[in-house]
């Protein structure tokens, strides 16, 4: 596609940084929206944001290149050209959630009511970012036939060249909308602090795990198993979440 948004003399943008920087800002307006409306200083929500944004960037980038090590242990300097494209969404989620945990218990905020204010936004801006990942060619499909497949002709990107493949990061693109949607539906009607938050990561994982079967880049393996370690992560975060949700379930009718 066009891994280069813009480019003056030295200057150059890439479409992978721009719509990474464009979900994040996006991230930052929807969640100042629900802090709003849950009497949580705007401000305070930002800078919340802003920690999972440098949380995530490290995470993901340091996931991406454990599993492609082959690739950069002889060119070390790329692993800093995060505008090349290559973040791996659950390695930048285990450091966000860490670093969003610690952010919540520093100012004192309750984490489950918390997370479920993030949780939209992280969604909308998740989708936002796979935008880049289709201008840059990675997360890209493996080769198919189906009507929309697409086919990648600039030679910066990061894709294989003129084969028809499956559009995965459209997939995720869609996927993300659809979840984000689904979860303002849940958020007005939700029961107990939590459920938003938890709704959110089984959903992603099923999603999650169903393209990874149309993924034609190099995924690695789960520990020997016949999965990707993307699909690895989403099994145990999917039964991790639905243990949550139940418990979380339980404890509010307990208590009322």
């Amino acid at each position: 596609m066009h891994p280069i948004l813009l480019k003056f003399s030295s200057f150059t943008l890439y479409t992978y940084g721009f719509f990474v920087a464009l979900g994040f800002f996006s991230a930052i307006m929807i969640s100042r929206i629900f802090a709003k409306k849950n009497d949580i200083d705007p401000q305070t929500m930002t800078d919340l944001i802003f920690t999972i944004l440098v949380s995530a960037l490290i995470g993901a980038r340091l996931m991406y290149v454990i599993i492609n090590f082959g690739y950069y242990k002889s060119d070390l300097i790329a692993i800093f050209k995060l505008w090349d494209g290559g973040l791996v969404f659950y390695g930048g989620f285990i450091t966000s959630v860490l670093g969003c945990y610690i952010f919540i218990k520093i100012k004192k905020l309750e984490l489950w009511r918390t997370a479920d204010i993030v949780a939209p936004s992280v969604a909308f801006a998740h989708a936002i970012g796979r935008i880049g990942c289709f201008f840059a060619g990675c997360c890209y499909g493996k080769e198919c036939s189906v009507p929309w497949a697409i086919k990648f002709s600039n030679p910066d990107s990061l894709a294989p060249l003129g084969v028809l493949l499956h559009p995965t990061q459209l997939y995720s693109v869609v996927s993300n909308l659809l979840i984000f949607f689904i979860l303002l539906v849940i958020y007005k009607l939700k029961k107990f602090h939590g459920q938003v938050f938890f709704s959110y990561l089984l959903i992603y994982s099923i999603f999650r795990s169903y393209i990874e079967t149309f993924r034609g880049d190099f995924r690695g393996d789960f520990f020997g198993f016949q999965i990707s370690v993307s699909q690895g992560i989403s099994l145990i975060i999917g039964l991790i979440s639905i243990y949550m949700l139940f418990t979380l379930y339980k404890k509010n009718n307990d208590s009322n």
